[in-house]
């Protein structure tokens, strides 16, 4: 007869439930990857790319909801913290010899640049309606193509003068200063687009002899250090349930990069970028439904107008370079 205290080894089928689960799982796993690799390269794109607006909208509908008691700073820091936890299996997977660089001080610039650029977007979130920041961030494209030409000595036609023109248009709209007071948290969006533009502009720069893989190493190995310095003058220790928070915010962030560089990677900027646009659509639900935000028909307006003029930007691009590498694949006259 078996007493309550005895210990009992547990029967097959008890290992069979615990294994189960996880078996499941699995299966439901590898289920999906058979659907994701039996549809078109293209709409793979389109596919990752809406998940990544959904993905980057419910991060700063997060932001906004943990700011009422976090300082934005603090936040990015912790932002940073579990997204390079989510990363751990990435540097596991490739090693350290990922890290073999000679341009580690263009990381570490720009890391810090980044961090700026960072800095600047969550405090605006933090007081700017969802749907005026995700506007202002459709800006960063424009203040690329413009540092290129500036900083790279890219070459520029009435083209791309006439979309960067249409874009800064939009900014207006938006912003539409002398109507009264500009509002500062569109201030910062916009400027932490300028400051992303930067870090955009050293990361074309450092893909020339980088790969994809020690980019992202770099940065996740930059951010959380540089974002601690200013975290440590506003600390204040969270509690669980926004530590809850802050985690679900950088895992969400991480797996929104993830799937837009991989987005990138499947199909033409051309194909997807289009799509982006949601972001607004997703900024304007979730503000209204979480916040009580009610966007104003200009920010709209504004946002689209700046959104055109990025996509048509986009597309210019792709036709330059396809041109640039069918004049390039020309055989070379004999002698």
């Amino acid at each position: 007869m078996d007493r309550p205290w005895s210990k009992k080894k547990n029967s097959p089928r008890q290992y069979e439930s615990l294994v189960n689960p996880l078996n499941q799982i699995n299966n439901l796993r590898v289920f999906l990857l058979g659907i994701y690799y039996l549809l078109p390269v293209q709409m793979r794109g389109v596919f990752l790319i809406l998940c990544a607006t959904v993905l980057f909208s419910v991060m700063h509908a997060l932001i906004r909801h943990v700011g009422d008691g976090q300082h934005p700073f603090e936040m990015a820091f912790f932002r940073n913290l579990f997204g390079f936890i989510v990363l751990v299996p990435f540097f596991l997977r490739y090693g350290f010899s990922i890290l073999r660089t000679e341009r580690l001080g263009l990381h570490a610039v720009r890391g810090t640049v980044h961090v700026g650029s960072m800095l600047l977007f969550f405090s605006a979130v933090t007081v700017a309606p969802l749907a005026t920041v995700a506007s202002m961030t459709f800006t960063a494209p424009l203040f690329v193509t413009l540092g290129a030409i500036l900083m790279l000595g890219e070459k520029i036609r009435y083209r791309r003068i006439g979309a960067l023109l249409a874009g800064f248009a939009g900014v207006m709209i938006v912003l539409r200063p002398g109507a009264g007071d500009l509002e500062i948290g569109a201030l910062m969006a916009l400027g932490s687009a300028c400051i992303w533009a930067s870090a955009l502009l050293m990361i074309k720069i450092l893909s020339r002899t980088e790969s994809s893989v020690t980019l992202t190493a770099y940065m996740a190995l930059f951010l959380t250090p540089l974002s601690a310095i200013p975290a440590a003058f506003v600390w204040q220790w969270p509690t669980l349930e926004e530590l809850g928070w802050l985690a679900l915010m950088g895992s969400v962030g991480t797996l929104g990069h993830l799937c837009l560089a991989q987005a990138f990677r499947e199909a033409d900027a051309t194909t997807v970028l289009p799509f982006d646009f949601l972001r607004l659509i997703w900024a304007s639900l979730l503000g209204y439904f979480l916040f009580g935000q009610i966007p104003e028909l200009l920010v709209w307006v504004g946002g689209a107008v700046i959104f055109s003029s990025t996509v048509y930007l986009a597309y210019r691009e792709a036709v330059i370079s396809r041109s640039d590498k069918k004049d390039d694949d020309r055989p070379l006259p004999p002698g």
